[in-house]
C-alpha cells in the first residue's frame, strides 16, 4: 500500500493530539464518546456491532454519558434516533447491510424533516443470499435518502469524519442527518495508528459545546411545533426543494469545515482525493479502502512511463460532479470500479453519476469503463488494480470501449462443477414410526400423547446432519433434535438468520436433510405463513397430486439469537391469523450470531458485550422478555416451554405441537439452550446449567393448551428447587452478582423470578387465568 508520508510523520496542526492504535469501529466509538452524544439507539448487526459494544464498555467504566438504547430491531433503532433528534439533542447510530435496509423507511423521514444526527454505515453485502462481508450494496441504497454521505478509507478517516460529520449536520445552512461510510471488515476491523484529539474540550470547541440554540425541537413549551404534518403537493414540492438546496449547500459547507479541521489537526479531506492526477492520461475511480491499494499500482505504472492516476471522493452526497469533471478533463480513459451493481442499468451507481457529470460539463472525449468488483468482500489486490488500468489502457489503444460494462473477478459458471447432493433425502418410512400416538380428548378438548421410552426413538434419523459448525457445547442442535423426535413424517423448516442458520448452510454445503428456507430475523414468520397458505391452496386445487404426499407437511420456523425481538411483530401477526405452523424459539439469552450482545431475553444483571460490568454499570439494566406469555396472549391453541432437562416432556410437547399445527392452528414453543460462549461457562456444564435454570424456577416448564395453563414439571413438588444464586454461580456472565455492590440487582432478579413463578402457579390452579 502506498504510504502517505504526511500522515506518518504525525500531525502538524495547532491542537494537542495523541496516538492510539485502533480499528475503524473503535475510532467511530472513540469519536462518539469524545463528542458525548446524548443518545444512541442501536441494534447489533455485523460488522458494525462493535461500535455499540465499545461505547457500552466505556459507559460501564464511566467514560461518557451517552444513553445507549438497545432497540428491538434496526427499524426501531432508527425510530429511537429520530425521536431523540426531534427532542433537540445529539444522536448517534451505527448499522450495516440489511439492518440499514430495515431502517430505510425512516431515513427520508429524518432528512425530510431536517433533524440532524450522525450514523455510521459500516458497509456490507446486502443479502440474499446471505453474505456478511464488505461491499457497497448497502451504501448505494443510501444515495437517495437525502442524507449527506462522507467516506472513510482508513481508521484515521473514520475518527476524523465522525467529528466533521456532526459539525456538518448541525450547520444552519445544512441541518441534515449525515452518514459516515466505511468498509466492513476492511476498515472496520483493521487496526492502524490513529491521531486523535488529546482532550474532549478541544473536540467540543470544534463542533460546539451543545447543539445550536436556534434549532426548533419538541421540548420548547413556549414554541410548540408540529413535526411531519400531512402535506399536499404544492407544499411538498417546496419542502423537497428546500431540502435539495440544503444538500447542495452541504458541499461548500463541508469544504469550509474540512479546511478548519485541517488547520487544527494537519489532516485534510478535500472533496476528491487525487493521486498523481496532475498529468494523468488514464485513471481509476474507486471508493474507500480500495482507493488506498490502487495508489501502489499508480506508482508501478508511473515507473514504467504510464501517466496513471487515481481518484477517490471523500463525499458522494452531494455528488462532487464538477470537481470530478475537472479532474477528468484531460484524461483519455477512466475505469470506474463499483463495489455494488445497480442491476439492469449497465453499471454501478458511481459510473452512472460520473458519466452524467462528464455530459453535464461537456466532456465527450474521456472514455469510461464500468467494472463491478469486490462483491461479498472479495479481496482487492494490486493485481486487480493493475487490471483496472488495463481496461482503460485498452480503451485508449483502440479508441473505443469494447465492453463498457462487465464484472471483474467473477468466475464463469461451469455446469460440470454444479453442487452435487451429499445427503440423501430422509425416507418417509423412517420418519413416520408410529411409536408416538396423539389422540384428542373430546371432553376436555385437550390432546393426549403417549411417548415410548426415548431409546425406542433413537432409530428415528436426525433431521440435521452432524456436519455443522456450531461452537463446542452449543445446545441448539441437541435441543432441536430432541424436539424433532416428537415430529412424525415430513417437515419443512424455515430458519431465521442466527447461529442455527449460519453454521448449517455454508454454501455449497448444507447440513439440512429436509427442505430448508431462510429469511431474515424480522420476517421469518410472515414468510412461512406464505409457504403454509400456498401449500394448502395448491393442495386444494389438486396441483400437488403428482407428488404423492402421504400426509401434510409439518411447517416449523426456528428462531433464536434475539429473533423474537426484531421478529416479534410478524410472529404476533402470524399468530393472530392462526396459520397451521410451529414457531420454535431456542433461547440462548443473547444475540449470539453477532457475538454475545444483549437481547430482550437476557436477564437483568447478566453480562454481555453490550451490557458490560464496570464501576458505573452491573450488566443488563432491565428484566428479560417472556415470549411464551406474550404469544399465549394471542390465544393460539398451543404454547409450551421445554428443555433438555426433561427430555420426555419436550418430546411429548413436540408431538402435541405437530397435532395442533396440522389440525387447529399456530403453535409457539420456547426451549432454553446452553451457550458456553455467551454464558462464559465450560461446554461440559451445559446440561447442569439448564437443569439448574429449570429447578430455580427461572425457566419453568409448562404448556398453555387452548388457553388453559398446566405446569408440566414443578421442582417444588419434586423437592428439587434450588436458589437462584446457585444457578447464577454456574456461569461466568453472572458471577459478579455475588458481590456486595450488586446485591440490589440480585434481589430484584430473584424477586421477579418469584413473582412470575407465583403467577404461573395461579394460572395452573385456575383455568380462567
Amino acid at each position: 500500500m502506498a504510504i502517505d508520508i504526511r500522515k506518518e510523520m504525525g500531525p502538524k496542526g495547532t491542537v494537542e493530539q495523541r496516538i492510539v492504535y485502533e480499528s475503524g469501529n473503535e475510532m467511530a466509538a472513540y469519536a462518539a464518546h469524545q463528542i458525548n452524544y446524548h443518545v444512541m439507539g442501536y441494534f447489533p448487526i455485523s460488522p458494525s456491532t462493535e461500535v455499540a459494544q465499545f461505547l457500552d464498555l466505556m459507559k460501564a467504566n464511566g467514560q461518557h454519558d451517552i444513553v445507549l438504547i438497545p432497540a428491538d430491531g434496526e427499524h426501531g433503532s432508527a425510530g429511537v434516533c429520530y425521536g431523540a433528534s426531534v427532542a433537540g439533542g445529539r444522536v448517534f447510530n451505527a448499522t450495516s447491510a440489511n439492518g440499514y435496509l430495515y431502517m430505510l423507511e425512516q431515513m427520508p423521514v429524518q432528512s425530510g424533516t431536517r433533524f440532524p444526527m450522525v450514523m455510521n454505515l459500516v458497509c456490507r453485502s446486502v443479502s440474499g443470499p446471505l453474505d456478511i462481508h464488505g461491499d457497497h450494496s448497502d451504501l448505494y441504497f443510501a444515495l437517495n435518502t437525502g442524507w449527506p454521505i462522507i467516506l472513510c478509507r482508513d481508521p484515521q478517516a473514520v475518527y476524523d469524519m465522525n467529528i466533521i460529520a456532526l459539525k456538518l449536520a448541525e450547520d444552519p445552512e445544512v441541518r441534515l442527518p449525515v452518514l459516515v461510510a466505511s468498509d466492513g471488515y476492511f476498515t472496520s476491523h483493521q487496526k492502524r495508528r490513529v491521531h486523535t484529539f488529546a482532550h474532549r474540550e478541544d473536540v467540543l470547541s470544534f463542533v460546539g459545546e451543545k447543539p445550536p440554540e436556534g434549532f426548533v425541537h419538541v421540548l420548547d413549551r413556549d414554541n410548540p411545533i408540529t413535526v411531519g404534518p400531512y402535506m399536499n403537493e404544492p407544499d411538498y414540492i417546496n419542502n423537497c426543494y428546500q431540502q435539495s438546496m440544503a444538500m447542495y449547500r452541504a458541499e461548500g459547507v463541508y469544504d469550509r469545515i474540512r479546511q478548519e479541521y485541517a488547520a487544527l489537526t494537519g489532516r485534510d479531506y478535500p472533496l476528491l482525493e487525487l493521486y498523481r492526477m496532475e498529468d494523468a492520461e488514464v485513471a481509476v475511480f474507486l471508493l474507500n479502502s480500495s482507493a488506498e491499494i490502487i495508489k501502489d499500482v499508480v506508482d508501478q505504472l508511473r515507473a514504467k512511463g504510464v501517466k496513471a492516476g487515481s481518484i477517490s471522493p471523500n463525499i458522494i452526497r452531494p455528488f462532487p460532479a464538477k470537481a470530478i469533471a475537472e479532474a477528468l478533463a484531460n484524461v483519455k480513459a477512466v475505469t470506474v470500479g463499483d463495489r455494488a451493481d445497480a442491476f439492469g442499468s449497465h453499471g454501478g451507481n458511481m459510473v452512472l453519476e460520473i458519466k452524467a457529470a462528464l455530459q453535464t460539463y461537456r466532456n465527450h472525449s474521456t472514455l469510461v469503463v464500468s467494472r463491478i468488483y469486490g462483491l461479498g468482500g472479495k479481496d482487492f489486490y494490486a493485481e486487480d488494480g493493475l487490471q483496472m488500468f488495463e481496461y482503460a489502457l485498452d480503451a485508449v489503444a483502440k479508441g473505443v470501449v469494447e465492453k463498457p460494462f462487465d464484472y471483474h473477478g467473477h468466475t464463469p459458471g461451469d455446469p460440470s462443477k454444479a453442487p452435487k447432493r451429499v445427503l440423501e433425502p430422509m425416507k418417509y418410512e423412517e420418519l413416520k414410526t408410529g411409536l408416538i400416538t396423539v389422540t384428542p380428548d373430546e371432553e376436555t378438548g385437550k390432546v393426549n400423547v403417549r411417548v415410548p421410552p426415548l431409546r425406542q426413538l433413537t432409530k428415528k434419523p436426525k433431521r440435521i446432519a452432524p456436519g455443522h459448525g456450531a461452537c463446542p457445547g452449543c445446545g441448539i442442535f441437541s435441543g432441536l433434535e430432541l424436539f424433532f423426535k416428537g415430529i412424525e413424517g415430513d417437515m419443512i423448516a424455515l430458519f431465521h438468520t442466527g447461529c442455527a442458520m449460519v453454521v448449517t448452510t455454508g454454501y455449497p454445503y448444507s447440513a439440512h436433510k429436509a427442505t430448508y428456507i431462510h429469511n431474515l430475523f424480522q420476517n421469518g414468520a410472515a414468510t412461512l405463513s406464505g409457504v403454509v397458505e400456498m401449500f394448502h391452496e395448491r393442495k386444494r386445487r389438486g396441483e400437488l397430486d403428482y407428488l404423492g404426499l402421504k400426509d401434510d407437511f409439518t411447517f416449523v420456523m426456528i428462531t433464536g439469537d434475539g429473533g423474537m425481538d426484531i421478529g416479534m411483530g410478524p410472529a404476533i401477526g402470524a399468530a393472530l391469523r392462526n396459520h397451521k405452523m410451529i414457531i420454535l424459539e431456542y433461547d440462548n439469552e443473547g444475540y449470539m450470531n453477532t457475538g454475545a450482545q444483549l437481547s430482550y431475553s437476557t436477564p437483568i444483571g447478566h453480562r454481555t458485550s453490550t451490557s458490560n460490568v464496570g464501576k458505573q454499570q452491573g450488566g443488563k439494566v432491565f428484566h428479560h422478555k417472556d415470549t411464551a406469555q406474550i404469544m399465549a396472549a394471542t390465544n393460539i391453541p398451543y404454547v409450551f416451554t421445554g428443555s433438555e432437562a426433561n427430555a420426555p416432556d419436550l418430546v411429548k410437547k413436540g408431538a402435541k405441537a405437530q397435532w395442533y399445527a396440522q389440525n387447529v392452528g399456530m403453535v409457539y414453543g420456547k426451549i432454553l439452550i446452553t451457550c458456553p460462549l455467551n454464558w462464559l461457562s465450560d461446554d461440559k456444564d451445559g446440561a447442569t446449567i439448564i437443569d439448574q435454570a429449570v429447578n430455580s424456577c427461572f425457566f419453568p416448564l409448562y404448556e398453555v393448551e387452548r388457553g388453559v395453563t398446566t405446569i408440566t414439571y414443578n421442582p417444588e413438588e419434586k423437592g428439587k428447587r434450588v436458589p437462584v444464586s446457585d444457578w447464577l454461580k454456574t456461569m461466568g456472565k453472572t458471577k459478579h452478582l455475588s458481590r456486595p455492590e450488586y446485591v440490589d440487582t440480585l434481589r430484584d432478579f430473584e424477586g421477579e423470578i418469584e413473582r412470575r413463578w407465583n403467577m404461573l402457579k395461579a394460572k395452573h390452579e385456575n383455568p380462567y387465568l
